[in-house]
């Protein structure tokens, strides 16, 4: 599926949330699929590639619930060299410490990846910059893209308001008050984020939070859902705040 198909089966969920949406086909004409999302989350040699192991579900489930995208309720965690990487669009990467370098053959598939359309997605769980997760991925993507250097995002980037309008970046700590990404042209198929967002996705089995969000409490929680929401349809379609016409139904959710 392409980007534009999703893009008009996300824009024809929105519109039926808002009672807009056409009357349903007749009885016997083919009906649009739902699309389902899978999180994949790569799995590397060294340091810690799972560091919040709860974190996912209540990141689909409030995936689910602000929009129209159906999503696989467990996670796919996927290796480099696994022949299914390009059956995922994004990519998630996390940990806390410094990993192993990866192989060449790990490079040139990662750079292809990302060179093609996938996105990736990193989290650093540690907060530290210049140690230990940090050191390493900075290590990584140098190896990958010799010549990009990662950025500030600006706020009016296609990544800042593909679903929510975000004004702050949260997570579990406040590290940095924006993310980082590397451009390849129009495109930014890597963003960084040094301020947890898994440690503030993830609850327990009782549906409780695990960790706190300071200095900033909920909201700061809250706005990590958002960048999270936010980068998987960016990640599915890139540029879908510049080829929609949003439908009221999306204005009135960008204004909250």
């Amino acid at each position: 599926m392409d980007r534009r198909d999703f893009l008009r089966l996300l824009s024809y969920g929105c519109l039926a949330a808002a009672g807009l949406a056409p009357a349903k086909s007749r009885a016997g004409q083919a009906q649009e699929r739902p699309i389902q999302f899978v999180f994949a989350q790569l799995k590397y040699r060294g340091g810690d590639w799972n560091p919040h192991a709860l974190a996912v579900g209540p990141l689909m489930e409030e995936l689910m619930q602000r929009t129209s995208v159906e999503a696989a309720p467990a996670r796919r965690e996927i290796a480099l060299t696994d022949p299914d990487l390009f059956s995922h669009p994004f990519l998630y990467m996390s940990g806390k410490y410094e990993f192993e370098p990866f192989t060449g053959e790990e490079i040139d598939i990662l750079r292809r990846f990302l060179s093609y359309g996938g996105f990736l997605l990193v989290d650093d769980a540690l907060g530290q910059p210049g140690y230990g997760f940090d050191q390493s991925l900075r290590r990584e993507m140098k190896r990958i893209f010799p010549d990009k250097d990662f950025t500030r995002l600006p706020s009016g980037h296609p990544a800042m308001r593909s679903y929510y309008l975000l004004r702050s970046i949260g997570g579990v700590r406040i590290v940095r008050p924006y993310v980082e990404g590397i451009n390849i042209g129009s495109s930014t198929p890597v963003v960084y984020c040094q301020n947890d967002l898994g440690g503030a996705w993830e609850r327990d089995q009782l549906g409780n939070w695990i960790n706190p969000c300071t200095p900033g409490g909920e909201p700061q929680r809250r706005d990590a859902f958002h960048l999270g929401i936010n980068l998987i349809l960016y990640a599915m379609t890139e540029n879908y705040k510049d080829d929609l016409i949003h439908v009221p139904f999306i204005q009135r959710r960008l204004a909250r």
